[in-house]
């Protein structure tokens, strides 16, 4: 199959990668670039707050391929080179160090960047956690004993709180919602989140939001809440969420709202695609624009938008997924959390922690989560299936 004649992918991350491999495996043989704006080869984001961090990996083992595996894609990246600007009609983007690459076909892969407390630039002490060179640092400044604040009680910070407990860290985590990802899971899996960690030492200061962070002599002490109430820290992570990467593509004229808006075929304009965390596509099935920041997403998107290129006519209308691992823990969660679902218990046995939640909003499954029950949590995966199927077979 030849396809176009040259694809430009921006982005060697997860998604990037899954593209040129889906690209590969349905027989393209036509030219590919590949920019991605570290130095580093592609790897793989999630070992970064628990495998990496923790010190169980050295970093290199994030790679997800072997250089020989990357040099039989046939591809060129091009490494540590940024891209600044996207000429839509010309299909051409120009990066930081002048070079200016041209294709028939441009997908959008630059992901998203952490987001920042305000004042946090400069004061030593204080990390995000998006990139390997960001969890070499973090890694590097976190001592048994020492005092460590996580701001954002989401699942990047939750996660981040439990691997620097086992590290044997001084922990808090602090947050404006009333536990550990609330958002995502609901009040009762987010109090028994609570209670895990209460129970392996970490001290959960949440409820309220971050006034702002103090230093002497130019490296954090403390961080002051907007209660009032000082938390001393020797370290801070600021895990409060991040923003699709699509700075550099201000003047392009694509549509940017939360991300690069495009159709149910991760279509931004003629010959112009976005894959990954920066891409807000068109749900078919949910009827509205979605943005997903989850591993799963990265590939599944990734090898969808590949069969599109290739010119199959399919949309991309995934059940949402993730999953978390903290102390003994292990989360996976399909479909979408609404603000007013209920919850049952249809597996296992909470007290046991090992069960599954089914929760429904308006009569229909919008999600289901398993507490340490994996299998029986990809079985209940077809009831969110079947209800989406349903609402959109509703005339």
């Amino acid at each position: 199959m030849t396809g176009p004649g040259r694809i430009l992918v921006v982005g060697a991350s997860a998604a990037g990668l899954t593209t040129v491999e889906a690209l590969r495996r349905k027989g393209y043989t036509g030219a590919i670039d590949v920019l991605g704006d570290e130095v580093h080869a592609p790897y793989d984001r999630p070992p970064l707050s628990k495998q990496v961090l923790a010190g169980a990996w050295e970093p290199q083992r994030a790679a997800l391929r072997t250089a020989e595996v990357i040099a039989n894609l046939d591809a060129d990246f091009v490494l540590g080179d940024a891209a600044t600007a996207l000429d839509v009609a010309a299909r051409t983007v120009r990066t930081t160090s002048g070079r200016e690459l041209s294709a028939d076909v441009v997908v959008l892969a630059t992901g998203v960047r952490a987001r920042a407390l305000p004042g946090q630039e400069g004061i030593a002490g204080v990390y995000t956690l998006r990139g390997l060179d960001d969890a070499v640092a973090l890694k590097a400044d976190l001592r048994p004993g020492s005092r460590l604040v996580v701001v954002g009680e989401g699942v990047l910070g939750s996660e981040i709180a439990a691997t620097a407990r086992t590290l044997g860290l001084d922990v808090t985590l602090a947050g404006p919602l009333a536990a550990p990802m609330a958002l995502q899971v609901g009040p009762m899996v987010s109090e028994l989140l609570a209670g895990l960690h209460h129970e392996h030492g970490v001290r959960l200061r949440l409820g309220s939001g971050v006034a702002g962070l103090l230093s002497e002599d130019g490296r954090v002490t403390g961080v002051r809440l907007s209660s009032g109430e000082v938390l001393p820290s020797d370290v801070v992570v600021v895990a409060i969420g991040a923003t699709p990467a699509t700075q550099w593509l201000d003047d392009s004229g694509l549509t940017l709202d939360n991300g690069v808006v495009c159709d149910a075929r991760c279509r931004a304009a003629d010959g112009i695609y976005a894959v990954g965390d920066v891409a807000r596509f068109h749900h078919e099935s949910y009827n509205r624009l979605m943005r997903l920041e989850n591993r799963t997403n990265a590939t599944e998107q990734a090898a969808a938008v590949a069969t599109v290129i290739l010119g199959e006519d399919r949309a991309y209308a995934p059940v949402p997924y993730f999953w978390t691992d903290q102390f003994e823990a292990k989360l996976q969660v399909h479909g979408l959390f609404p603000a007013d679902a209920e919850t049952e218990v249809v597996e296992g046995d909470v007290a046991g922690r090992r069960f599954v939640v089914r929760y429904t909003s308006g009569g229909a499954v919008t999600e289901v989560l398993g507490w340490n029950m994996p299998k029986q949590t990809r079985m209940r995966r077809q009831e969110v299936v079947d209800s989406i199927t349903a609402s959109v077979s509703v005339p």
